[in-house]
């Protein structure tokens, strides 16, 4: 397709090789707080995994959400509690309506010493990554948005055995001892890396 006007091709989803995109919503969460301290605006997921697909040239063409419920008190719940998984069910409901998007939700858990803990989520992320080794659509590349190391086995298979390209994305303030370092394991696997940076959130922001 070509533009008249500027006499340049203007690229289309036909042109674009194909991706998925793997977002672990913790850790995005943890990436957003980093640039929005006081607090980060409303941005389309989809979109952001877009935005992800096209810096390295690439169309998203399945992007999965992966995020723990909201914890709640199983005998007595605060009306905070309620309040927040009933927010949470309703994102989602919205998340469920949007196309090329899958949520996945575990469950979240706390322990004797008052820490939370997400259960089921690392499941349905291994579960996804371990179905490409039967998928026949034409992905050869795929881009992970994680930062633990347990995931590293199963991207190496992927890697070594389906000759599937794996995309790290991440953000690094590179500091040592920080808590956005990157392991070595997960840069090691990795066949290219996108470094977020506060404008993949300006760019995925929701149209009012």
């Amino acid at each position: 397709m070509t533009n008249i006007l500027s006499n340049k091709s203007i690229i289309t989803e036909d042109d674009m090789e194909n991706t998925y995109v793997f977002l672990d919503a913790g850790y995005l969460s943890k990436i957003a707080e980093h640039f929005y301290p006081e607090g980060y605006p409303k941005y389309c997921v989809k979109q952001f995994a877009n935005t992800l697909a096209k810096s390295k040239g690439l169309w998203c063409k399945e992007a999965f959400f992966y995020l723990g419920e909201s914890y709640q008190s199983p005998s007595h719940p605060s009306d905070e509690d309620i309040q927040r998984r009933h927010n949470q069910k309703g994102f989602i409901k919205a998340l469920s309506k949007i196309p090329g998007l899958t949520a996945r939700q575990g469950r979240c858990q706390k322990d004797d010493t008052g820490k939370y803990h997400q259960k089921g989520v690392d499941t349905w992320l291994t579960m996804d990554l371990l179905s490409l080794e039967n998928c026949r659509d034409d992905v050869k590349k795929i881009i992970v948005l994680i930062c633990d190391t347990d995931f590293v086995p199963i991207l190496e298979k992927l890697r070594d055995e389906k000759k599937i390209s794996i995309i790290i994305a991440y953000y690094s303030d590179f500091k040592r001892g920080s808590d956005f370092s990157m392991s070595n394991h997960l840069w090691n696997v990795a066949d290219d890396k996108i470094l977020i940076d506060k404008s993949f959130f300006e760019k995925s922001l929701r149209k009012r």
